[in-house]
């Protein structure tokens, strides 16, 4: 019998600048394509993150410790300031998720997701990772 599989809390660091907000939490054992980011028009931030495929069980051996698990993983959190979600970067390596979120007069919603950015690569991003933000105001 496979034992089920539940929505771990996750630990956040926030903090801020004059033009941005910075999240960052682990969510190791996941691929990119499984975590969703989610701003609300009323400021909450939601990331989910989807184990996918089942744990293996070690047939045979003692576990003496168990205390590290992957996914899936849920954290929801009311964001101290409005950002613009549209124009967030977000990226994904080394089981770490980061996203830096322009400040805004209001809160403008959004759903993010992850892509690879090459076959080999280690580490995923969306957005304008590197660069200054180039981005219009989109109506939710």
């Amino acid at each position: 019998m496979q034992e089920q599989v539940k929505q771990q809390h996750i630990p956040v660091n926030m903090y801020g600048t004059n033009e941005r907000l910075m999240v960052v939490t682990p969510m190791p054992g996941l691929e990119p394509e499984n975590i969703s980011i989610e701003v609300s028009g009323d400021g909450q931030l939601v990331l989910r993150g989807d184990l996918r495929g089942a744990l293996k069980e070690h047939d045979g051996k003692e576990r003496f410790l168990d205390e590290w698990r992957v996914g899936a993983y849920l954290r929801e959190i009311t964001l101290p300031v409005s950002v613009n979600a549209v124009c967030a970067n977000a990226s994904y390596g080394n089981g770490v998720l980061a996203l830096a979120f322009p400040l805004s007069e209001q809160t403008v919603p959004a759903r993010l997701t992850l892509e690879r950015v090459a076959p080999s690569s280690h580490g995923q991003r969306k957005g304008n990772t590197g660069h200054p933000p180039i981005c219009v105001h989109v109506q939710p």
